[in-house]
């Protein structure tokens, strides 16, 4: 295999990178700053950045061991009785000090689906969901909140019994059963405590067939399954699987157990194409409690919101409907706020024209006079603010610009895999005979159920693993760029954006790494801040400008929109399809991979085939591949 020549500036890489020479052909050259002097002048910005951050209220502090504080200044929550609808009035809440929601409402209507709650990374939106969970906003104690937020503790109890005991009424009703059958069989059958005992089991059986005990086994089962779960999978140790198998388990136990709301935190991060197809089944057509989900899945937000919640200027503004809805009522929003912002403009300006003109005429000052007390009358004229007339998920307005310069031409072939198969081990094959040409003009969707070698086929790809048979070929001067799902773990959380950018490519001055960070939407403090007080969100940004300083031919994506708000996704993809170079994105946004891709690979089964849509339809063809999986979309 032909790796030895490849420059990959990927963001597993460590190595220190001179910006001025990253877009020269051929090899890269050693950079000549004068590294001592360089040295000296970081940390000299270093000590700065340092006092500013101790000074500088609006810069929070990194602690890696502790989560920052939520404060919540709430007035009494009321419901409608032992109803379950939620009112929630005129309460605060603060992260760290920054001030997330202020004399805000929260109102939720029993079996309405509130997903999404959307807004700006970093707006807060994780945090309003945090509160509720943990119980710092306080709402009535009749009403069962469960928030899928952590991965389920993994021991020796298998997924299905995992998913079982998450309903603590029937495992404890079943455990009561045993214990009273089990003391029925030392009493005497005329005792007045086998009496009791058995009017008690009685009680035990009809609870039981009310709640249907003896149907969970088979539903727990089916949401297992549903979310990808095999039987085999089904029946093996908690203990085993991965953590994004475990969030999996802990979204199959909030399904099964129906809480009377639900908090889920971008739960189809974690789902492939079959198992998002069922969550939006199951919610939209099972789920009889309340949702409140955060989610930047278009598709997703369309299928199962019947409200959106929209957290924008510290308040939360309601809007019926699905997310299609919001963008169209908030678009037309705008525009009467623009329209109205305008003629009241131009009434004003007309008045002060005349005013101008006749103030000092001797036969219209009587008139001039009479227009100056009704300016004087009227209230201060404010333009719509900056976050009133931002995108999310409009055609105007976004603020967000992400950019990939344009690489050198390169000659075919770029990147092949010839009959390349592989398996970490011999006896169990993950991919088999798999060829597979990337190009500079190539938009390729890489889909399939988790599991099934997607990402294994990027890591051959970028040389982090070796395939057992066939060759991976990769031009000489090849530079590719790798955007991994876990791409927080090669960022360095203690130091900030700029910093951080500055530790990659030195030899530039502060303002210019601000500059480049600016075009990924980390700005003003944002860029000082240490990485690891960013949202998801953040942090998503600036590996993103990390990887375009790195210029490369080709992007390999791993779940690139996991956490990026809905005005990002869009702006990245505006960015890759104008990017000059080739893409391959591993992804379940339906939405996003249709801007973007124009031909879909399905890694399923050990193979990787190309999916071949219809031409002259009017959906896109990663649509097409979501319909084929057999579910109404």
């Amino acid at each position: 295999m032909n790796i030895n020549t490849s420059a990959i500036l990927a963001l597993e890489s460590k190595k220190v990178v001179d910006i001025r020479h990253a877009n020269g052909r051929g090899s890269q050259r050693n950079s000549s700053v004068d590294l001592e002097k360089l040295r000296a002048e970081q940390e000299r910005a270093a000590k700065k950045k340092a006092k500013r951050a101790g000074t500088d209220p609006n810069i929070p502090k990194w602690d890696p061991n502790s989560l920052p504080a939520i404060s919540v200044n709430q007035a009494k929550a009321t419901s409608d009785g032992r109803g379950k609808d939620i009112k929630l009035e005129n309460f605060d809440i603060s992260l760290a000090g920054k001030v997330i929601l202020t004399n805000a409402d929260l109102t939720m209507v029993y079996g309405r689906r509130y997903a999404g709650l959307v807004g700006k990374n970093g707006i807060g939106k994780s945090t309003l969901l945090r509160s509720i969970g943990m119980g710092e906003l306080v709402i009535p104690s009749h009403i069962k909140v469960l928030h899928v937020e952590q991965e389920i503790h993994g021991d020796d109890t298998t997924a299905l019994e995992s998913v079982l005991e998450a309903d603590v009424e029937r495992d404890s009703l079943i455990k009561e059963e045993k214990l009273l059958n089990t003391a029925l069989n030392r009493e005497p059958p005329n005792s007045p405590n086998a009496m009791q005992m058995s009017k008690r089991l009685k009680d035990v059986y009809t609870r039981l067939e009310e709640i249907e005990a003896d149907k969970a086994e088979s539903r727990a089962a089916a949401i297992l399954n549903g979310l990808g779960f095999s039987p085999e999978q089904q029946k093996a140790a908690t203990r085993t699987f991965s953590g994004g198998w475990r969030m999996r388990l802990a979204l199959a136990r909030a399904l099964f157990c129906k809480p009377d709301l639900l908090l889920a935190d971008e739960v189809t991060n974690y789902l492939d194409f079959p198992a998002v197809v069922f969550l939006e089944d199951y919610f939209t057509n099972h789920w009889p409690a309340t949702l409140l989900a955060v989610s930047h899945d278009r598709a997703f937000l369309d299928a199962v919101a019947t409200d959106i919640l929209h957290l924008q200027g510290g308040k939360l503004e309601y809007y019926k409907g699905n997310f299609s809805t919001f963008v169209a009522t908030r678009s037309e929003r705008k525009k009467n706020a623009m329209r109205e912002y305008e003629a009241q403009l131009q009434y004003r300006q007309h008045l002060q024209a005349f005013i101008d003109r006749w103030r000092y005429n001797a036969n219209r000052a009587a008139q001039a006079q009479s227009k100056i007390k009704i300016l004087e009358k009227l209230p201060p004229l404010e333009p719509p603010t900056e976050e009133d007339m931002e995108g999310l998920g409009g055609e105007d307005g976004n603020s967000v610009y992400f950019t990939f310069p344009p690489p050198e031409k390169l000659s075919p072939p770029i990147m092949q895999m010839n009959e390349v198969s592989f398996g970490y081990d011999p006896s169990r094959i993950i991919l088999r005979n798999i060829s597979f040409d990337l190009q500079m003009d190539s938009k390729v969707a890489i889909v399939g159920p988790n599991g099934a070698g997607k990402s294994t086929m990027i890591k051959l790809l970028t040389a982090q693993i070796e395939p057992l048979s066939g060759m991976v070929h990769r031009h000489g001067r090849l530079r590719v760029g790798l955007f991994s799902q876990h791409h927080v773990d090669q960022l360095e959380l203690s130091r900030s954006s700029v910093e951080f950018l500055q530790s990659k490519f030195p030899g530039m001055v502060e303002e210019e790494y601000r500059r480049f960070l600016g075009r990924f939407g980390i700005t003003g403090t944002t860029a000082l801040q240490p990485i690891g007080t960013l949202s998801g969100g953040q942090k998503s940004r600036v590996a993103f400008a990390w990887l375009a300083m790195t210029n490369p031919h080709i992007l390999l994506l791993d779940e690139p929109t996991n956490h990026l708000d809905i005005d990002s996704i869009d702006a990245l993809a505006k960015a890759l399809r104008e990017f000059k170079g080739g893409i391959a994105i591993v992804s379940h946004d339906e939405r996003f991979l249709d801007a973007v891709c124009n031909e879909v690979w399905v890694c399923a089964g050990g193979r990787f085939s190309r999916f071949e849509g219809r031409t002259g339809v009017q959906i896109g063809v990663v649509r097409q591949y979501k319909k084929s999986l057999g579910v109404a979309v």
